[in-house]
């Protein structure tokens, strides 16, 4: 039996965001910047990965990793309703991060 999935360019993409999020967290954690935004990025980096892969374990066949989220997503599963909350929080937690990002002018 083989199951589809996304390609490999996909998944380094979505592995290396949240390797990044997750690093880049823990620095500004270290540093003292906004430290509950921070924990939660970084548990979430770590944590959203995990919850995907688990229930797309059980997936339809002939459905991908992407497709039977948003399936899971329209029939209002915890799971997907979670893991897309995190996204948007993660989304919302790089936009702020970039935004207060002040250019360094001389």
């Amino acid at each position: 039996m083989q199951w589809e999935t996304l390609p490999g360019w996909f998944w380094e993409i979505y592995y290396l965001f949240f390797l990044i999020t997750a690093g880049t967290a823990v620095f500004r954690l270290a540093r003292s910047k906004s430290r509950r935004m921070s924990v939660a990025a970084m548990l979430l980096a770590l944590v959203i990965p995990l919850v995907s892969l688990w229930n797309s374990i059980g997936r339809a066949e002939g459905t991908n990793e992407y497709e039977h989220f948003v399936m899971e997503l329209l029939q209002g599963s915890l799971w997907a309703l979670f893991v897309f909350a995190g996204y948007v929080f993660l989304f919302a937690w790089w936009a702020m991060l970039l935004r207060n990002k002040k250019p360094s002018v001389q």
